[in-house]
């Protein structure tokens, strides 16, 4: 296997790391990366980071070119992904806009929907969510019970939905709602655009095990959407849906590369950590640990690019992608977990009482999201049973 990149590829690189030494928030690259407190500081900016991201042309590089995108290689977009983890760049605040809203409106969306979102998707002076998951609909999303009512040119909805990641900060939610009943349950799902701003739409925080607040519950009552925020048709919305997880499911390179980036992190801790004395990192067990770990992390880097290989040859992602979210999701968890015990009693401590940064344990609560966050990791498990290792469905669901 060639891990080489081309000269083409390796000019795209050094373009992009001058750009970014040159427009990083001041004193990024030396360290200094506290993001604000204040949540409306907070969304302001990572509002204002997205738009100059956006004047530089690096906001939605894959997106075609009459969209405001660059036409980046497949190649190129994993030179990116690898350049921001990097420098550790400002996260996203228009993630679920930039890599799934706005691919699926490109690929099935009306012309009238993709000249009114995707400009302002891009500029980040729209923020979106997905209202996906239910209290009794998340794995089997299919369950859902949210409904839309059709009452002349408008749909009337009801619902609640849970774990709605920048619910707090969204302007729009890309909507999955029920529009009729069917035996199969797949049918009469319809997706809408919907107004997070109108009346009849409240959102309250879920607050995390780590104290951060990036979960919503969603609860709308006679909240309306229009016939021209359907995406797709009337009751077909699974289909649309599943477009949009393909697209998601790109951005797993980017949480492997920085499982990479956090294993180089966890060595310089094992050397910094000391029992009597000695370095920990020293410790022929402790060693022997983090040796499984750095071959499991390599490992399932590999096993993403041969499945990235796969993806270029075919023309589109296939289920390999449950591969690399099942590992990427569970070796993140193995690893802060083992990096806490580490500490000791001292990992017991939390923020303001802790006498060393707490960056691991905040991470190690936060890891545990990751297992359940975009498909469980018990759903990943039967996709690869099923679409790849060809065995016989769960007849259990």
């Amino acid at each position: 296997m060639d891990f080489s990149f081309t000269k083409k590829e390796e000019k795209f690189r050094s373009v992009l790391r001058e750009w970014l030494e040159q427009n990083l928030p001041e004193g990024w690259l030396e360290g200094k990366r506290a993001l604000p407190e204040d949540e409306k500081e907070y969304a302001q900016f990572l509002r204002n980071w997205q738009k100059k991201l956006y004047e530089g042309g690096w906001a939605a590089i894959a997106w075609p070119n009459q969209y405001g995108g660059s036409d980046a290689t497949l190649m190129e977009e994993i030179i990116y992904q690898q350049e921001m983890v990097r420098v550790k760049a400002p996260p996203l605040i228009n993630y679920v806009g930039i890599h799934m809203v706005g691919p699926t409106l490109i690929q099935i969306g009306t012309e009238e929907q993709k000249q009114k979102y995707i400009q302002k998707m891009l500029t980040g002076e729209e923020v979106w969510c997905q209202g996906y998951s239910e209290p009794n609909a998340g794995s089997d999303l299919a369950a859902l019970k949210t409904s839309a009512v059709k009452d002349g040119d408008r749909w009337i909805i009801n619902g609640q939905k849970v774990w709605t990641s920048y619910g707090h900060l969204a302007d729009k939610c890309f909507l999955l709602a029920r529009t009729s009943n069917h035996e199969k349950k797949q049918k009469g799902i319809t997706v809408f655009l919907v107004d997070m701003h109108q009346p009849g739409v409240e959102t309250r925080p879920i607050i995390q095990m780590d104290g951060e607040h990036d979960f919503n519950e969603v609860y709308f009552n006679d909240a309306v959407a229009y016939d021209e925020d359907i995406v797709g048709e009337v009751d077909e919305g699974w289909k649309v849906m599943i477009t949009l997880l393909m697209h998601e499911r790109t951005g797993i390179g980017a949480q492997l590369f920085t499982l990479e980036q956090q294993f180089g992190d966890f060595v310089k801790l094992a050397k910094e950590l000391q029992d009597n004395g000695r370095p920990l990192i020293k410790d022929p067990f402790v060693r022997q640990r983090m040796i499984d770990l750095y071959t499991r992390t390599r490992g399932a880097l590999l096993n993403y690019y041969r499945n990235l290989t796969t993806t270029i040859k075919r023309g589109y992602p296939g289920a390999e992608g449950s591969m690399d979210k099942l590992l990427v999701s569970e070796l993140t968890k193995e690893m802060f977990s083992y990096a806490v015990s580490l500490h000791g009693h001292q990992g017991l401590l939390w923020k303001e009482d802790a006498i060393v940064d707490s960056f691991w344990q905040k991470n190690y609560l936060y890891s545990f999201g990751m297992t359940i966050g975009g498909g469980t990791s018990e759903i990943q498990k039967n996709a690869i049973a099923e679409r790849i290792l060809g065995l016989p469905k769960d007849m259990g669901r």
